[in-house]
């Protein structure tokens, strides 16, 4: 039963009709005709994020401009052209698809005479009602709070000020009025809650590194799922695992860390680890508030790089997700670069390139659940190089080391002789040296 539904005498549900309230997005460039094409693109992003958020999109607009300006982004001539089609559309909102200042914010509200919203409030807008779990709502909240610090002015402008002191209002003493009062009162309030919410966050975390800790003393490799909204993490997921993993064809449908076990073909146990989604001009207070979530890219093995080949823009999609795991220090951890949804048309120079330019690429349809053995191929492959092929030979006496060899590795093969347990296994690297005594020489 949903905020609006109601129910009737005879207690059964009546639904109804939302009233989405209307937004006039409006993206401002300059350049080339070529650069107009990406920021159309842009722009019809911006449009899946307000329909995620809930708002009714009444119409995209390209609004060429030759400079940017510093009181309302956009120069004077085209502000009143799209103010007129504001009101020509009877919006309720308008939403720039760049991050404007909290001054140009106020301005613009006063010329529009209604709400005007950035890309990055709309992207806190879809991340709040998206949160699931205790960090992803503390993190939002964390970020929310950033955002909103600098725009306190904005929301008390309605109050009066008052000026006072004699010689005729020259030269007189100014007395802060009640908006004026209730700005820094709510600034000590954001700034304790910034503080609360920080120390809430560092508690999340050490549990979150305990657990990572966790992991990494099993010494099961971790993949980590990452890449652009939308480009069908959660449904990989699912077909691999059965994670029951929420999965909706909208931004940012699940923003939640989810961890599930999986066996390779080669027996080889690992954790597949779905991240939440990256996205063009991801806001930096974003980033900042996501940290310990998107970190587990960070501290994953291997990185599994989906990429929706079927989007128009998926080269530049792919380029974004390298910007993010850059600014994550992780650009250097070994990617299979995995293209998706290859069955949804014919992308053959699209996926030409991407193998070109990646060579350790493979082509697959999660939804269809297409092309998973080439998948699980070249991650068997991958992990090969993190691994060494030994022969140990343990006394039965120590069976609690063959137990324990038997779990942390892949066994080829696995022999008796006389007393003693003879194993080859694929064994990581790093755990080479820990059972370095029991090696013998083939």
């Amino acid at each position: 039963m949903t905020q609006n539904d109601k129910r009737d005498e005879n207690n059964l549900i009546v639904h109804e009709e939302i009233q989405l309230q209307r937004a006039l997005l409006i993206s401002a460039y300059k350049g080339t005709a070529q650069q107009k094409a990406i920021y159309e693109e842009h722009l019809q992003e911006l449009a899946l994020l307000a329909d995620t958020f809930g708002v009714q999109v009444a119409e995209r607009v390209i609004c060429p401009i030759r400079k940017y300006e510093a009181a309302t982004f956009i120069t004077e001539g085209k502000l009143q052209e799209m103010v007129q089609k504001s009101k020509d559309l009877a919006v309720d909102m308008v939403i720039f698809d760049d991050e404007i200042s909290p001054s140009q914010q106020r301005n613009l509200e006063a010329v529009f005479g209604m709400p005007v919203l950035d890309r990055t409030e709309v992207i806190l807008g879809v991340f709040d009602q998206r949160a699931q779990t205790k960090e992803a709502r503390l993190q939002i909240e964390l970020a929310q709070l950033r955002y909103e610090a600098p725009r306190l002015k904005r929301l008390w402008t309605h109050l009066s000020r008052q000026s006072g002191g004699g010689g005729g209002g020259r030269g007189g003493g100014y007395q802060k009025g009640e908006g004026e009062k209730q700005i820094e009162i709510d600034r000590r309030i954001i700034k304790r809650d910034i503080d609360q919410l920080q120390q809430e966050l560092r508690a999340v975390a050490s549990n979150r590194e305990i657990q990572r800790s966790a992991r990494q003393r099993s010494d099961i490799p971790v993949f980590s799922i990452i890449g652009y909204t939308n480009a069908g993490k959660s449904t990989l997921l699912n077909a691999l695992t059965d994670a029951k993993v929420f999965v909706e064809d909208k931004l940012f449908a699940t923003l939640d860390t989810t961890t599930r076990k999986f066996t390779l073909n080669n027996n080889q146990e690992i954790l597949l680890v779905d991240t939440v989604g990256f996205i063009r001009k991801l806001p930096h207070l974003l980033v900042a508030a996501f940290k310990s979530t998107l970190e587990e890219a960070v501290q994953a093995d291997i990185l599994l790089h989906l990429i929706d080949v079927s989007h128009p823009m998926a080269v530049e999609q792919a380029q974004t997700t390298f910007e993010v795991l850059q600014e994550l220090g992780a650009k250097d951890k070994p990617i299979i670069t995995v293209l998706n949804k290859v069955d949804k048309g014919d992308f053959a120079d699209r996926v030409h390139r991407f193998h070109l330019e990646y060579p350790k690429t493979v082509e697959i349809s999660a939804l269809n659940r297409t092309g998973f053995a080439e998948l699980e191929e070249i991650m068997i492959q991958e992990l090969s190089k993190q691994r060494s092929l030994v022969t140990l030979r343990i006394p039965q006496s120590e069976y609690a080391v063959v137990s324990e060899i038997i779990r942390l590795s892949n066994v080829i093969d696995q022999d008796y002789d006389e007393n003693d347990v003879v194993l080859k296994v694929d064994l990581p690297k790093a755990l080479a040296g820990k059972f370095q005594k029991y090696v013998i020489t083939p």
